[in-house]
């Protein structure tokens, strides 16, 4: 896309801190993890449950990820034994509308994606 493409080129930036930002946010577990402390807070094994694929060490690099770039709050419950629960952050929150949206357009559109797929692969 050059600049004079889109009235607002200025505003869409895709330099080297914006396309890391995107990766972390989009990577592999993010968006799950994301979509779900949307919902409620919750604490590191709840989350586990919640998202059952992702392992423990790839959560706990995804919430550090998360928490390093505002989207996501670690909060210490002053409880006995004490706990941590992960909520997510007024600009993670910002995120909840498009986070949906993305899901919602992967779904719908996944056969065509599946059925593009099909016919590249048919052809090599």
């Amino acid at each position: 896309m050059n600049e004079t493409s889109h009235p607002d080129a200025a505003l869409l930036q895709v330099d080297a801190p914006h396309r890391e930002l995107l990766d972390q946010i989009l990577d592999k577990w993010s968006l799950q993890v994301l979509d779900v402390l949307c919902g409620r807070p919750m604490r590191f094994n709840e989350l586990r449950r919640e998202i059952p694929v992702v392992g423990q060490k790839s959560l706990t690099a995804t919430l550090r990820r998360l928490e390093r770039n505002g989207m996501v709050e670690r909060v210490v419950i002053t409880t006995r034994p004490l706990a941590i629960e992960y909520r997510i952050a007024p600009i993670g929150d910002t995120l909840n509308e498009l986070i949906d949206a993305l899901l919602r357009w992967t779904t719908a559109n996944m056969p065509e994606v599946e059925r593009a797929r099909a016919r590249f692969d048919d052809e090599e």
